[in-house]
Order: C-alpha cells, then structure tokens, then sequence
C-alpha cells in the first residue's frame, strides 16, 4: 500500500492479498458444507463408477485345489454342450420326406476374412458338415447343391438321395476362387426349376448361404418372390454380414410371416450350429401337406453276382458286383435310398425309415438332479462313469451343506454353470435312471431313445413262450418285399 510519503510497500500488499485468499476459501468451505456435492456424471448412489461393477467372465473362473483350471474349462464345454439340448420336444406334425436346395454364395465377398480361414473356405467345409448331418437326418430326403457368382447361377450338384455324390462335387470347388457379384432372383429361379416336380407329400426348401450386401438380378425380384409363395417353397437364409432387407422379406413372404428364417451368424461356431438347426425337418403348415396320403415303397435285399459275374447299376451305369434288386422291376441299384430308374419306385431300407420317425416323435429332456436325490445313483446307468461322491450332510440336522462348503473328491462342491446340474446327473423323468452329460448329448442328437426306457422290462408277459413288450420291434408290421 502506498504510504502518505508515496512509497509503496509490496510486503502490505502481499499480506493483504493473502488475507482476501484466506476469507475467499472459507466462505467457499462453508457454502460448500452447507449443500451437498453432485455426484459426479457416470457414478452411481454407491459411489462407485458404472465401468466398476462389469462383471467379467474370467472373475467368475474358480481354480482347482492343485491350482489347475481343467475343471473350469469341461464345464463351460458341458455348458455349451447341454445349451444344444435345451429346445421345444412337443410333438408337431413334420415333413419327414424333403426336398431341399443348398445355395452357396460364390462372389467377391465370400473373400472376406472375418471368419478363419476365410468366408469361402469355412462355407464350403460347413456344407459339407451339413450334407453329412442332413442325410443322417433325413435319410429318405433329397438334395441339390447350386452356387452363385459372376451374377448367374451355377449347378453343383443335382437332386438326389446320394450324400456321396453332393459331397464329391463340393470337393471340386475347393480351389476355385471366389468372384463376380451374386444373383439372388437367378439362383431362386434355378431352385423353382429344380423343385418343381417334387411331389406334393414332400416338402420345398431353399437354404441359403448369403455373405454379400448387394444383388445382381436382371430382373424384377419381386416377381420371383411371388412366384416362390405360389409355388409352396420355403427360403431360409443365414447371412454372414449385416441384414439385408430383400433376404428379410424373401424368408417373412415365403414362411407365413416367420422371421426366424433369417439369421446373421456372429461367429465361426454360431455359423456352424444355424446352419445345421436347418437339418430338422420343418413343421407341416399347408392343409395339403397336413393330409393323410399312403406312400409306395420298396425295401429291397442286398444281393451279390454269383461267382466271377459283374453287372451294371442301373443308377450309375458302373460295374458292381452287389447291389439291391428293385422289388417291382428287378433293376439293380448299387445304394440307398434311391429313386428306380425303371419304374420309379422309392427303394429304402426299414432302418432309413425308423431313424426319419424320430423327428415326429422327439426324446424329451432330461431334467437335472440335485443333491438331494443324487444318493440313487453312483456312476451313469449308460456308461457307467462315476459321478461325483454327495456331499456329507451337517451334523445334526440333514441338509445338504451349502455350494462351497460341502467335501467331494476335489474338496469342495463346485459351483455350476447355468443350465447344468449341480450333481452331475440327468434324470429320464420315465424311467427316473441318471445320465452324465456325455449319454445325454448322444441319446438325444444320436441314439433318439434313452437307454433306460428301451432296457426296461417292466410290463413284459410271456406269450406262447416268447417275451414281447409294448414298443418292441417284434410289434412292427413287417412289410412284404
């Protein structure tokens, strides 16, 4: 401050400046004490911060008691595993005899390599997966191959009944590259051609493995989707990139207004897994197809040329030595099924049309066993794997000790996995035997039967002293060739 001589002293001044600092922040602490401070944006009431309370996968990991993570990783595989399991079993009226057309996109995008090792070499082993899986399911169907690129429509294979065929010509195109732009509207018109003389008892499906963005069709698109509504033909696509909204009406118009039928795969295995959920046959919608018809087979005999003789398949036109005599016209075919190139007559094995019964008439689920009723069981009534030992109850007052607390073989019960039992075992709820994972998986995707029931003999009289059952095999109608 300046003094009455005019002198200014700083050391004044600075104590003043510092006396005003010191009053300014109190009356800040007190206004600030007399209202509470916000909460700062992007925290919560508790305190924390929103990116805090993510839970993780890898939090949730509980090593074993030598340190290990082996037991971790067989229950996530169990897991996923028993997820597969888990679908509707209510028995609907299905197409058992299908006629169905795989379409494989062949353009430039199929190049991409979001998917290892690349679009088009993991589509074309997958299709082979599904040829495989489709005839294994539906023995007495049929199936075409058509691929697409440089903008037309390309036949692989033909509708036929021969997974061997189809497979050998998927081989083929391996090597080729990938190019051109894809035509939805030419691939669709060659499959309309080629189901276009399936009988009516039959199913018409179009599947297709779309990984484009774009279309190039000559003409109005439109038109062919209209075309494929009269006609009866089911189009189901799995798409490999974004949506597209031509794929989503083609499936809505074509299946009554369900948008089930087109998926977008997000990785390698959900690829894998939506393209082979097509292998089940779809359920009966059209009052034609709901109708009762009777059907004419034959199931012919393996036979054998006598001696050195070598006769000619009538399917192939190729030397063979064996074969199967049609039962209508005596032409010999060298596999089944198979359509006589005589007379036409559907040739099929009794076993083709048992194991296409089971998709109308599906095992049901078993459910999980908990702790309490585990005590019935020690190993698998399958395999007979060992279960894991129950737990000890507490002393004194006969609950089951809680998860975590309880002694087994690793020390301590292990806390699973959703959708797995915390026992280990499944239970047949009919015949009330346990399962481990393993049998259940192969009974319900394999086997179509569980162990228990069809072992049981509970019920069974003897009869002109022969045992016979309800659902024995000797209680089928045999069919005279």
């Amino acid at each position: 401050m300046a003094d009455s001589d005019g002198e200014f002293h700083a050391d004044d001044a600075s104590d003043d400046l510092e006396d005003h600092r010191v009053t300014t922040s109190s009356k800040h602490d007190t206004r600030s004490r007399s209202r509470p401070e916000k909460a700062k944006k992007g925290t919560r009431k508790s305190g924390k911060a929103a990116w805090e309370d993510i839970q993780r996968s890898w939090d949730a990991v509980v090593e074993d008691a030598d340190g290990s993570l082996t037991a971790a990783i067989e229950g996530r595989a169990e897991a996923e595993k028993r997820a597969r399991l888990l679908r509707d079993t209510t028995p609907l009226q299905r197409g058992i005899i299908r006629h169905l057309v795989l379409v494989v996109d062949m353009s430039f995008a199929m190049l991409e390599k979001d998917m290892l090792p690349s679009r088009y070499e993991l589509t074309i082993a997958y299709a082979s997966q599904f040829v495989r899986e489709y005839f294994e399911q539906n023995p007495i169907s049929q199936l075409a191959v058509v691929g697409m690129r440089d903008g037309v429509a390309i036949r692989i294979s033909d509708m036929s009944g021969n997974p061997a065929e189809h497979l050998e010509k998927l081989q083929g195109w391996v090597k080729q590259e990938p190019q051109g732009n894809p035509s939805l509207q030419n691939a669709l018109e060659m499959c309309r051609g080629a189901l276009f003389h399936t009988p009516s008892h039959g199913t018409r499906e179009v599947v297709i493995i779309y990984g484009a963005l774009m279309s190039s069709d000559p003409g109005d698109i439109h038109e062919t989707i209209t075309s494929l509504v009269h006609d009866r033909i089911r189009v189901s696509i799995v798409g490999l990139a974004a949506q597209v909204a031509i794929c989503d009406e083609l499936c809505t118009k074509t299946n009554g207004g369900d948008t089930s039928s087109y998926t977008i795969a997000i990785d390698e295995d959900h690829f894998r897994s939506l393209l082979l959920e097509v292998t089940t046959p779809p359920v009966t919608r059209t009052q034609e197809q709901s109708n009762a018809s009777l059907l004419m087979m034959g199931f012919p005999s393996r036979t054998l040329a006598a001696g050195d003789s070598i006769h000619y398949c009538s399917c192939h036109n190729r030397p063979t030595k064996e074969g199967y005599k049609c039962t209508r016209c005596k032409s010999r075919v060298c596999r089944l099924p198979a359509e006589c190139p005589g007379c036409g007559l559907t040739l099929i094995l009794s076993t083709h049309l048992a194991r296409s019964y089971h998709h109308l008439f599906p095992l049901r689920n078993w459910v999980d066993v908990p702790w309490a009723e585990a005590k019935r069981s020690k190993a698998c009534y399958s395999c007979l794997t060992a279960f894991p030992e129950v737990p000890r109850t507490e002393s004194g007052k006969g609950k089951t000790p809680e998860k975590g607390k309880g002694k087994n073989n690793s020390g301590s019960v292990p806390t699973p996995l959703k959708g797995l039992s915390e026992s280990g075992r499944y239970a047949c709820e009919v015949c009330r035997n346990h399962f481990c994972i393993d049998c259940d998986l192969f009974a319900h995707e394999v086997l179509h039967n569980c162990p228990g029931c069809q072992s049981d003999t509970r019920g069974a009289q003897r009869q002109n002293g022969k045992a016979t059952s309800n659902g024995d095999a000797n209680g089928a109608m045999e069919i005279d060739s």
